[in-house]
């Protein structure tokens, strides 16, 4: 009896330690799968994995996570009601309404981004943070598990030291430990062209930007990958969906562009990274 209770009680303290993973696991599927997420951000799943990609960027129940220029909440949609569910927090980093030369657009665009997701009920009590070329600290230092920024490094790269400050920003405001998650269109193999204006950035650029304020390089994924993206399109990364282009900026849609390979293609080649505070 005392042998079988030996053998048993190995295998039961096993199940409560899994218990916890499997309760977050539960949680993220219901936020991927929930109805609170818009049918056009549905669509893209094929294209951006969201629950692989999440999970190799370690998202975890109760944490406090911080989603830089969140777009039109493809990831909100998923990471706010899940944070809700598991008592984290999370926070947007949006347009920085204290900088005086801010457009009236990029004003209205936060304003409305605001709108759409603050149903408390269905997302939890989002903070928005003013991020931007001349924003203050993102909080706390070291009051957050987790930075996420989606597509955005390109556009840093158009201004001088924009990226810098980013980087350092997200390092200051992360715990020891803490992680910043990175996907972003990938130039690899060729060479980035100047200042990544079609939006394909070269990976070593992000890395290191990223070292360079002091983050590790923890690990890189494959899991955005898209081998049939040959980053050589006429509008740069926006010919290819979801945004489509295909006219110069500035100029109404061309009905007689040929979309057909472009639309075959799909969505960018992406590299997907995960850098952690020493």
């Amino acid at each position: 009896m005392r042998r079988a209770l030996a053998t048993l009680v190995p295998s039961l303290v096993l199940l409560v330690l899994a218990a916890p993973a499997a309760a977050a696991d539960k949680a993220l599927d219901a936020a991927i799968a929930g109805p609170q997420r818009a049918a056009a951000h549905v669509a893209r799943d094929p294209a951006r994995h969201p629950a692989e990609t999440l999970a190799f960027w370690g998202v975890k129940p109760g944490q406090k996570t911080l989603e830089i220029s969140p777009g039109s909440g493809y990831w909100t949609e998923i990471l706010a009601p899940y944070a809700k569910a598991t008592g984290g927090a999370y926070s947007a980093g949006v347009a920085d309404l204290s900088n005086p030369k801010l457009s009236e657009g990029a004003r209205k665009g936060r304003a409305a981004f605001e709108a759409k997701y603050a149903d408390a009920a269905v997302f939890g009590p989002i903070t928005y943070v003013n991020f931007g070329p001349v924003s203050g600290p993102l909080g706390a230092p070291g009051s957050l598990d987790l930075v996420i920024t989606a597509r955005n490094i390109h556009n840093w790269l158009w201004t001088p030291g924009v990226l810098d400050k980013a980087m350092s920003d997200f390092f200051a405001v992360l715990k020891p430990g803490g992680v910043l998650a990175v996907e972003e269109h990938r130039a690899d193999p060729r060479p980035q062209v100047a200042d990544a204006k079609d939006g394909y950035v070269a990976t070593s650029v992000v890395i290191a930007a990223a070292e360079k304020a002091g983050f590790k390089l923890a690990a890189r994924s494959e899991v955005n990958a898209n081998p049939k993206d040959t980053k050589d399109h006429p509008f740069g990364v926006w010919t290819l969906p979801p945004s489509r282009q295909s006219s110069a900026n500035g100029q109404p849609a061309d009905p007689a562009f040929d979309r057909a390979k472009y639309d075959a293609i799909g969505e960018s080649d992406r590299m997907t990274l995960r850098f952690v505070k020493p």
